[in-house]
Order: structure tokens, then C-alpha cells, then sequence
């Protein structure tokens, strides 16, 4: 068992029901528990995700990271009915690239010190952090994988996408990742998903699953007087391996709870993965930074039809909060 201080530490489980599906909310929070039984530093990631930093078990336990990971994908399997896909590493960044190679009821370990040769043939977008506009200006430059960002001087990284951003994709690139897991992160987000029963390729299709998990996570916001600050949206497609899982998040213009706003942003979100031939199986929701609504600044508008549509989901949200929630919704979503 190795315990030197690069040895992989850091898992990233992504959970998923046998059968297929995500687990419930009560299935969730037990998984979690369970995972509360070998670290008390785990991080909540959801809807079907989370980091559990495992060094100080790795020696209690007898195991490295992937006898542990073998240990709790059992103990899932037997008391939650639940297969994870795991990925192991020395920090959040590389687990987490780690679980995205990692095939259900497998562990992907990346070795200490090899994070760099890890990432080096990725595409630059693949990167924690790079937007599709960062990857187009960083193509432009002709640094299209990560380790040819790698490769890059500090400095000409930092002239292309600035000084914070440059020292950031310079780190990244070679392995290092200064975030840590955050016990009790789960507070700060929420999410929901949406499966659908076949591989789907129509792009209408998805939008409307967009614009229904956006509704509802807008709706649950503002019942709890809560605004976001950003969004991610996931999306989970078939490939030459089986199912993967692309991830992608922007930041509001303000924080928000209303609907289309969020729409809004969810659609951007969802073109710039350039999905147009993919078979799409899942979408899912995550709403950001959540912080109390009374808090929060809100930009005054002079615009009639904004200000007409807050007050017809005003209207909507107490109409659904009596009499269910399908009582009112956009006629998009009626048909």
C-alpha cells in the first residue's frame, strides 16, 4: 500500500442504479452515508456523484485507493442496489477525469505523478474550466490538446486568456488541481434529470427536457425564497465505450430563481456542446451557488414583458403550490 504524498487519494463515484436510472433522493443521501463510514470528508456532487478524499483510511483500512474503491462499490451494490464508476487519483481534477474513463462497476486509476501524461492527449475543451470560447481561442493559437497548453510558456498563455486564467490552465494541464474535497457541499446546489427511454437524437426533444427541469428547479427555488448563481448542465450520450458524461457550467448574468432566465442560459449551455448527431440518453440540471434571495442584488428593468412574466409565474407558482405541480405549465411543454 503506498502512501506517498502523491499516491491517489482523491475518488470521484458516480452512482448508478442497477436497471439503469440515478438513484432517488432518500438513495442518494444513504450512499452518502455510507461513504460517511470510510471518510468524513466527502463531498456531495448530484445528482449521482461525489468526492471522498480517503487518505487518512487508505492505512485504518489495509487498502490502497482502488482495494477501497472495491470495498465501497460492493457495500453499494449490496445495501443500495446501486453500481459506481470510480476514478481514482491524487486531487478533485484528475479523479473526476479519472471516473469519466471509468466504465460502471470499474475504478480508473490515474497514478500519482502521471496526471500530466494522463490529460496530455485530450482536446483543450476537455480541461476543467475551458468553455467552448476559451478552446476556440486556445485552437486559434494552435494549442488544441492539453498537452500541447502544457507545453505553452506561462507567459504566452497568460497574454492569450489572461493573467489568472493562464496560471490556471498552466496548472491544470500538468496535474495540479489546489481545490480540495469540501465536506457538506451539497447545500450550495441542487439538481434534477431528465432520461429518456431510448437514445434520443432529436434536439427539440432535449430542449424540452432543458425547459422542464429548468421550470422545476425554478419553482423549487423560489419556494424556498433561494436564487442560483450559475448553472451546469450534463448530459449523458452513448459512445464507442458505452455511456459518457459531458459536463458544462456558465455563470448568470445576476442570480436568479426566474424560469427563463434559466432557460435561457440552459439552452446556451446545451448548444455549445455541438450535440447534433449524438445519442442522448439523459439530460440533467444543476443550479449553482445558492444563496438567499433576499441577498441577492436584482438589476432593475424597464421592460413591460419581463416584468409581466415575473408576475404570471408569480401567479403560476401559487397556482401549482395548491393545486399540484402540472396545474400550470408553458404550453411548450403541454403538447
Amino acid at each position: 500500500m503506498s502512501t506517498a504524498p502523491d499516491a491517489p487519494g482523491i475518488l470521484y463515484l458516480r452512482f448508478r442504479r442497477i436497471g439503469g436510472g440515478l438513484p432517488d433522493g432518500a438513495g442518494y443521501e444513504g450512499l452518502l452515508a455510507l461513504l460517511g463510514a470510510f471518510t468524513p470528508v466527502v463531498e456531495a456532487v448530484p445528482p449521482d456523484g461525489a468526492l471522498a478524499d480517503v487518505r487518512g483510511a487508505l492505512r485504518y483500512f489495509g487498502q490502497d485507493a482502488k482495494g477501497l474503491a472495491s470495498v465501497i462499490r460492493i457495500r453499494a451494490l449490496a445495501l443500495h442496489g446501486v453500481d459506481c464508476a470510480i476514478g481514482a487519483a491524487e486531487n478533485p481534477m484528475l479523479a473526476r477525469a479519472a471516473a469519466r474513463q471509468a466504465a460502471p462497476g470499474t475504478t480508473f486509476v490515474v497514478p500519482g505523478g502521471g496526471g500530466a501524461e494522463f490529460l496530455a492527449d485530450r482536446p483543450a475543451a476537455a480541461l476543467d474550466g475551458v468553455g467552448a470560447a476559451t478552446a476556440r481561442t486556445l485552437c486559434g493559437y494552435g494549442l488544441d490538446s492539453v498537452g500541447r497548453i502544457a507545453a505553452a510558456p506561462l507567459g504566452t498563455l497568460q497574454r492569450i486568456t489572461g493573467v489568472r486564467t493562464g496560471r490556471e490552465l498552466w496548472e491544470r494541464s500538468r496535474g495540479i488541481d489546489r481545490t480540495a474535497v469540501v465536506p457538506g457541499a451539497a447545500a450550495r446546489s441542487i439538481a434534477a434529470e431528465r432520461s429518456f427511454p431510448r437514445d434520443e437524437l432529436d434536439p427539440e426533444r432535449q430542449r424540452r427536457a432543458l425547459m422542464s427541469l429548468t421550470e422545476e428547479l425554478g419553482a423549487r427555488m423560489r419556494g424556498d425564497g433561494q436564487v442560483c448563481r450559475g448553472l451546469a448542465v450534463f448530459v449523458r450520450y452513448a459512445d464507442r465505450t458505452g455511456y459518457s458524461t459531458l459536463t458544462r457550467s456558465r455563470v448568470l448574468r445576476e442570480p436568479t430563481a426566474h424560469s427563463a432566465a434559466l432557460t435561457a442560459l440552459a439552452y446556451r449551455i446545451h448548444d455549445s456542446f455541438a450535440l447534433q448527431r449524438a445519442r442522448v440518453r439523459g439530460i440533467g440540471l444543476r443550479a449553482e451557488g445558492l444563496m438567499d434571495g433576499e441577498l441577492a442584488a436584482h438589476q432593475l428593468s424597464f421592460d413591460p414583458v419581463d416584468e409581466r412574466a415575473r408576475r404570471i409565474e408569480a401567479v403560476a407558482d401559487q397556482l401549482r403550490a395548491r393545486y399540484g405541480p402540472r396545474a400550470v405549465m408553458p404550453g411548450r411543454l403541454a403538447t
